[in-house]
């Protein structure tokens, strides 16, 4: 008697579906899974940029070298080197800002 009750239950219990708890452990797994996800993914947007001021930084400094070397004195400000077309045009701080201002007078370039 004892041995149907328990064939019993165990069939009920197949049928119902799943449990609370096992949906809540494939909820925290899939939770887990994509923050792992954004913070890979936010690494690598972090990383294309730092690639990309890295190569625009050698571009900046290689044209600066080409015009000291063509005029012997350095370029008073980045739109110089544009309008006597050592770069083609200046460099954005970031994709959708404004271009870079700097003069070599001042010191250093801000951030914006």
């Amino acid at each position: 008697m004892i041995h149907t009750h328990l064939a019993r239950a165990r069939s009920r219990r197949s049928d119902g579906g799943w449990t609370l708890i096992e949906l809540m452990v494939v909820i925290a797994l899939i939770m887990i899974l994509a923050t792992m996800a954004l913070v890979q993914y936010r690494n690598s947007v972090t990383s294309a940029k730092e690639a990309t001021l890295k190569s625009q930084l050698f571009i900046m400094r290689d044209a600066i070298d080409q015009y000291y070397a063509d005029k012997g004195k350095y370029p008073d400000s980045l739109q110089t080197l544009v309008s006597e077309s050592y770069i083609r045009s200046m460099p954005r701080d970031h994709p959708q800002g404004p271009p870079a201002t700097c003069s070599s007078g001042k010191g250093h370039c801000p951030t914006a």
